[in-house]
């Protein structure tokens, strides 16, 4: 059964009308009832808040599915990042904000005081618990540790990622087990191009979002006529982010030299940069990230490249700058976020993060990581259910403006989030201060990047079923 991107659920009429922070319920005229809700047995023993029952009122008629229902008072979360490996970093600064995210869920505070959805005294009356798992940024590392949580931990929904090859092989588990998958940092356009599926949401924009965010900027700063030569991190991530630039590059008027694959867990880049700037282009893509990003671009600044060349890192993110240091400076690239973007969301959870974590500025990664947990967890209460289908359905199509980055909705066809993009320039060092390392050149619309469901990478998209069919 498929869902337009306007269809809402007849319980999210009835509970929704005047919803949180979240939402305006735009164009409902026209929108449907699909029948998929299984009618109102879902909402527990009390309605929309999910009962005062047993086991935190999750009462509702529902089939046995995945790691529904659950048994006992606690319901457990899962969190699979990189603890290990070239993308530790932004796996550290996750597990800070997922840690932080269930404490807020079972404690109030945060985001959660401000989303109407969400009591600060559990999920459905369940406590949150969550385990750990370190992907160690390797696909089949992470298959087996999601597999794990799943199928001896039962966790109800996990979360995770930092490689976009360790996200979607975390998503098949996901499809397979009937277990919902929050993807945190992945960028590839094939988490929810190709590779996408029912089980499995994403927040972070797609490399295709990034080439559309990007060129305009670097064009106007640098000319429309130039060439250029890309290095790119061999995997799922780097192949859909050096297409995505070749293709809105060369639509733009520049032209591409060549383009070369750099293995994953590279720390000397000398060798590839020295065949680029031989290459007579005139500007130099560096499709890395994480300590890759870092160890490329400072490579590429002690080598004097870019006094011959102009330098664009596609993705950044704050412990990647905090690596490269002053190597950033000038450098454009695009983020998911940053504690400067000043808004009323943005400016609480900076604050709260910091005041958890002794006064660090958190990541994007962060952002994301407790932007997802809490958006499953208020669909699960919208739903009145852990069943993963109704919650699934809660999300698709959802509008909301309540994380910090302006109006944006889960679209359906693909789970992927139309979302505003931030462009960025590095600081110099001098410069980078209080958790500071960019200066915010855009921040392009939703309007301004997306496509529509039957193009781009949506156009490859095969969500597969809900599990109650």
């Amino acid at each position: 059964m498929s869902r337009d991107d306007n269809s809402v659920s007849r319980r999210r009429l009835l509970k929704h009308s005047g919803a949180a922070g979240a939402v305006g319920l735009a164009g409902l005229a026209g929108c449907t009832d699909e029948g998929g809700d299984g009618g109102d047995g879902g909402d527990g023993g009390d309605g929309g808040d999910g009962g005062d029952g047993g086991d935190g009122g999750d009462g509702g008629d529902y089939p046995s599915l995945g790691n529904y229902p659950i048994e006992g008072d606690t319901a457990t979360f899962g969190f699979n990042v990189p603890q290990s490996g070239p993308y530790s970093s932004e796996g550290e600064d996750e597990l800070r904000a997922y840690e932080l995210a269930v404490k807020h869920l079972n404690n109030g505070g945060g985001w959660v005081d401000e989303w109407d959805d969400l009591s600060g005294d559990g999920v459905l009356g369940y406590e949150i618990d969550y385990v750990e798992g370190d992907t160690a940024t390797d696909a089949s590392t992470a298959d087996e540790s999601a597999s794990r949580m799943v199928q001896r931990d039962g966790v109800i929904m996990f979360s995770g990622g930092s490689s976009s090859a360790v996200a979607i092989a975390q998503q098949g588990v996901a499809q397979r087990e009937k277990v919902m998958f929050m993807n945190c940092l992945t960028h590839s356009n094939d988490t929810t191009g190709k590779d996408c599926v029912r089980y499995g949401f994403r927040e972070m924009f797609n490399a295709y979002m990034t080439g559309q965010a990007l060129t305009p900027v670097v064009t106007d700063e640098y000319g429309d006529d130039l060439e250029f030569y890309q290095l790119y991190a061999d995997y799922s991530w780097g192949q859909t982010q050096q297409a995505s630039m070749k293709k809105f590059f060369e639509e733009a008027g520049w032209s591409q030299v060549d383009s070369v694959a750099t293995p994953l867990d590279t720390s000397d880049f000398s060798s590839y940069l020295s065949e680029a700037q031989s290459s007579g282009a005139d500007a130099l893509f560096l499709n890395h990230y994480g300590l890759d990003g870092a160890n490329s671009l400072t490579d590429a600044i002690d080598a004097g490249i870019d006094e011959d060349m102009e330098i664009v890192m596609p993705l950044y993110n704050r412990p990647m700058a905090e690596a490269a240091s002053g190597a950033i400076d000038g450098i454009y690239g695009t983020i998911a976020w940053d504690s400067q973007i000043d808004n009323g969301p943005s400016n609480s959870f900076a604050e709260v993060f910091g005041e958890e974590y002794d006064g660090r500025s958190p990541s994007g990664p962060a952002q994301l990581a407790y932007a997802q947990t809490l958006q499953y967890a208020a669909a699960a209460e919208r739903a009145g259910t852990f069943y993963p289908p109704e919650v699934i359905r809660e999300l698709e199509g959802y509008e909301y403006d309540n994380i910090g980055m302006g109006e944006e909705t889960m679209r359906a066809c693909d789970h992927q989030a139309q979302r505003a993009i931030p462009v960025v320039r590095g600081l110099p060092e001098s410069d980078q201060q209080g958790g500071n390392y960019f200066e915010i050149v855009n921040i392009t619309s939703r309007e301004d990047v997306g496509y529509a469901c039957d193009e781009g990478p949506a156009a490859e998209c095969e969500l597969g079923d809900y599990g109650d069919e």
